[in-house]
């Protein structure tokens, strides 16, 4: 995207500087950045087998497929995490998705295809921990297709996120700031010097990167939104909004005062002001926590963590790494799954592509559908378990099994085994997810019920393979594999 005119900014992002840092300072650099990686987070020394790279492979990506947890498992925890956070080049593996038709999708011009298009990368990639950075930036920087209208402009930023996934969030900032469906969904195109609009300015400080209320006076709202003018677009009848660009005509080019400084500050200028903001830190640190770990972390924990963001010039990696090899990850409560999580968990474990325009309003009826948060401060994951979207989950996995029906005088009969048998078939056809003791003793008493129930010829033949396709869903939908 051209940025026309735009005069440089008196004061240079410390990122556009970085390049011309003399030897000296470029020195001290890495020191602190050593400084940062030796200081005292905790880590994990606890056993790491199945149950925990099970936990690893869900946080961080969209669960294993059969057979990967304990391949992951045997790298250990460090070699495991790192396999996630410097993953290769990106390769899909699996079938290519399709509609109801069996046509190829098209994400950018039919009804849904763009949630299915992501569904799908998140089925069939190998680079879980990318796929799912993502879809923590979606909710980060909560962008609807409601407000923007145009699917094209949500992939490009959907593919904004992916390819800064665990780099820079300064980089990651600057460009969201002037990404199209930004720039559109909080009215950043067409403020003007003349009527400066105020949304983007108040939501990069409230929701992006200080904290509602933290650092920050509806002084420096109105002055960062000065800072912000001057982009526009056009329109174009057959693809919508086109040509993004700044405009310095329409800029405020004035002195502005935030958070005490005084500079003739441009939309540059707005995010070093942010990132330097003494409040970021804390807020970054927090927030990207609680996408991986349920519980806060503890204040050492959380200042160690934001001694390795500062020095780390802000890059996204080390904290993720820092984070996926905590005690905390492993040792405290489990979390909840989000709804896009658990749908593409059950097609990958299955080994099934997206293969139906359903997962649309599927996922919808979950409580999550891609492109389509509920507002700019993203989905409330407290909502993620409730009597509406727990019937779109247990609806979802009837779907995700429909074709895998055993249905008698069809599908081959089963062997005679025992109850507990019968649990581990149904656990294998899942890739042999780790279960609790007491969902597996509840498993075990239905099981067991069906097989002294099969009192009658027909009914000895029938049952088994009935049995089977409840303990199936049973498993897809029990706790434990709602919560990881």
């Amino acid at each position: 995207m051209s940025t026309g005119g735009l005069a440089r900014s008196p004061i240079a992002s410390p990122r556009l500087r970085s390049r011309f840092i003399v030897p000296a300072e470029a020195t001290r650099r890495r020191r602190r950045r050593a400084r940062a990686r030796r200081s005292r987070i905790p880590v994990y020394h606890g056993r790491f087998g199945v149950e925990q790279a099970e936990r690893l492979l869900w946080r961080a990506g969209f669960g294993p497929r059969p057979g990967e947890a304990k391949r992951l498992a045997r790298k250990g925890l460090d070699d495991a995490v790192r396999s996630l956070t410097r993953p290769g080049s990106e390769r899909l593996s699996g079938p290519s998705p399709r509609d109801d038709d069996g046509r190829p999708l098209a994400p950018e011009d039919a009804y849904g295809h763009a949630q299915l298009w992501w569904l799908d990368r998140m089925v069939r990639t190998r680079r879980p921990l990318v796929e799912r950075m993502a879809l923590v930036w979606h909710d980060w920087f909560a962008t609807s297709n409601e407000g923007v209208g145009s699917a094209r402009l949500m992939i490009r930023q959907n593919k904004l996120f992916r390819r800064l996934a665990l780099r820079s969030f300064e980089d990651l900032l600057r460009e969201v700031t002037r990404d199209p469906a930004m720039l559109i969904w909080l009215s950043g195109s067409g403020s003007t010097k003349e009527a400066p609009n105020e949304n983007y300015a108040r939501e990069l400080m409230e929701l992006f990167t200080l904290g509602a209320a933290r650092g920050y006076s509806e002084r420096d709202v109105r002055e960062q939104a000065r800072a912000l003018t001057g982009f526009e677009h056009e329109w174009d009848d057959n693809l919508g909004p086109v040509s993004f660009h700044f405009e310095h005509d329409n800029h405020d080019s004035g002195v502005k005062r935030v958070f005490g400084e005084r500079g003739r500050f441009d939309w540059r200028d707005t995010c070093r002001l942010c990132l330097t903001n003494s409040n970021h830190p804390s807020f970054f640190v927090t927030k990207l926590w609680s996408y991986f770990i349920p519980t806060p972390p503890s204040k050492r924990t959380r200042s160690a963590l934001e001694r390795l963001y500062v020095a780390g010039d802000y890059e996204v990696r080390p904290l993720v790494e820092a984070i996926l090899r905590h005690p905390a990850f492993y040792e405290g409560p489990r979390m909840v799954k989000p709804p896009i999580v658990h749908i593409a968990g059950m097609l990958r474990a299955l080994g099934r592509g997206v293969d139906t325009e359903a997962w649309v309003w599927l996922s919808d009826g979950a409580g999550q559908q891609l492109f389509y948060p509920p507002d700019v401060a993203g989905w409330d994951d407290n909502l993620w378990l409730d009597t509406s979207t727990w019937r779109g989950r247990w609806i979802a996995t009837v779907f995700a099994l429909q074709d895998e029906l055993l249905q008698p005088g069809k599908a081959p009969l089963l062997p005679e085994e025992s109850a507990s048998a019968a649990v581990d078939r149904a656990l294998s056809f899942w890739g042999d997810p780790t279960i609790s003791r007491s969902t597996r003793t509840a498993l075990v008493a239905f099981a067991e019920r069906c097989r002294t129930g099969a009192d009658r010829p027909w009914k000895k033949d029938a049952y088994p393979l009935l049995c089977q396709n409840a303990l199936r869903m049973m498993i897809a939908t029990s706790p434990d594999l709602q919560a990881a």
